[in-house]
């Protein structure tokens, strides 16, 4: 869901850095409930500060992913941006740490992921992330009591949760077991699950290798046989996102995988039609991971009002603050002295409160190669490539085998366009 008005074609003049003494505008998407808690956070920061005007743009996720980065190379932006490709886009942040209060209190409690955020090697404060998110599975319980099939365990692999999935779907006539969302970055979580490692002994892409070959084979065979939502994966072209989310909600699958972002979306919209509950992630043969990531407010170096972002972020970046933006969205918390406190997440739904402990139990599982990935560079082009091909196979368009040299092809041609 994109809260607010969505704007799905933004000008040059919109995604500019702001002209106006005083004008602080911000770039901010939403999965769930995230821009209306934004909205009322700056209101209170605007009636403490009314010589600061935060102006809010609420967009669709695809005009951060495919809009703003092309603003960024030719010099232009918003003066605050909420963004995922973080590490790629980099060179574009600017460095808080002279229109920040305290530079150490950022460093204390954001630190950790400053590493997702800047250049390799740099020590700029770029930002911070508005959450940690993992990646992981949600179950319609319902479905499954109604169908008599057992939940699988902790420990299931990824073929007993399809197979588990597609006799639901046999009992109940659903349209498919599960989904996947069409995204590179959802389908590493099991590339890595069965062995996978993206990253180079000299930190370049290294060629996709039999990890990777194994999930994408059984994702193929997952929708030529029926399990697998195929329309979420071919009704869109190149890199482009789509969620399951809305198959899940209406309950036509059984199983869903994306993340942990998706559980105040869930809850807004399932409401009481169904139990669900989130699972971790399935096993491969070496791992049983979920992929870290998350969304970081970035400050726009293009900026042309640094001191007024510098309170902006200051605000936002508050303890106080933080808590509260984390009990309301339900998201898991990025600030550590958050997550050394009690948090109240601001929900009765019990669906929700299993879901939130299941991904914090999750996070102990991570392996090290998907541990890797958000600090790394070339994890978006990778990402894509991926995402792209894999999806023209299902769609009839490639052989498998033709799909993997194309990634490869692919992924060096960008690294090479990069390193010009």
């Amino acid at each position: 869901m994109r809260m607010n008005s969505i704007i799905l074609g933004l000008s040059a003049g919109l995604l500019s850095s702001t002209a106006f003494a005083g004008d602080v505008r911000v770039m901010w998407y939403s999965d769930g409930v995230e821009g209306e808690v934004i909205q009322d956070l700056l209101n209170r920061f605007m009636k403490d500060n009314p010589n600061i005007n935060v102006i809010l743009d609420n967009v669709a996720y695809k005009v951060v992913q495919e809009q703003l980065p092309v603003e960024l190379e030719a010099g232009r932006g918003p003066d605050i941006a909420r963004v995922t490709n973080i590490k790629e886009l980099a060179d574009h942040w600017l460095d808080l740490t002279p229109v920040v209060a305290d530079p150490a209190y950022w460093q204390t409690n954001f630190g950790d992921q400053f590493d997702w955020m800047r250049p390799d090697g740099s020590k700029i404060i770029p930002g911070f992330m508005t959450q940690i998110t993992l990646t992981g599975g949600f179950v319609n319980k319902t479905l499954f009591e109604q169908a008599g099939v057992p939940i699988p365990a902790d420990t299931a692999t990824w073929d007993e949760w399809v197979d588990a999935a597609g006799k639901v779907q046999q009992s109940q006539l659903l349209n498919a077991a599960f989904a996947i969302d069409r995204s590179g970055h959802r389908i590493s979580a099991a590339n890595i699950s069965y062995g996978a490692n993206y990253i180079g002994g000299d930190r370049l892409p290294a060629p996709i290798d039999a990890g990777t070959k194994a999930f994408a084979e059984k994702l193929v065979n997952w929708v030529a046989d029926g399990r697998m939502n195929k329309e979420i994966w071919v009704s869109a072209s190149g890199t482009t996102y789509r969620a399951g989310a809305d198959d899940f909600i209406n309950g036509q699958i059984a199983y869903y995988y994306s993340g942990s972002w998706q559980v105040a979306n869930l809850a807004s919209k399932i409401g009481k039609n169904f139990d669900w509950v989130a699972t971790g992630s399935p096993c491969g043969t070496a791992a049983c991971t979920g992929m870290p990531g998350g969304a970081a407010l970035v400050a726009v170096k293009y900026t042309k009002n640094a001191a007024e972002v510098g309170k902006v972020m200051d605000f936002l970046g508050r303890e106080d603050i933080m808590r509260e933006f984390t009990e309301r969205t339900l998201f898991l918390p990025a600030h550590k002295g958050v997550l050394a406190g009690k948090i109240d997440y601001k929900t009765d739904d019990e669906n929700v409160k299993a879901s939130l402990e299941a991904f914090l139990k999750a996070s102990g599982k991570i392996a090290p190669n998907a541990a890797a990935l958000p600090a790394w560079k070339w994890g978006t082009p990778v990402y894509g490539a991926l995402v792209t091909r894999i999806s023209q196979v299902m769609a009839g368009e490639l052989k498998l085998d033709e799909a993997f040299v194309r990634i490869d092809e692919d992924i060096k041609a960008q690294v090479a366009e990069a390193s010009k």
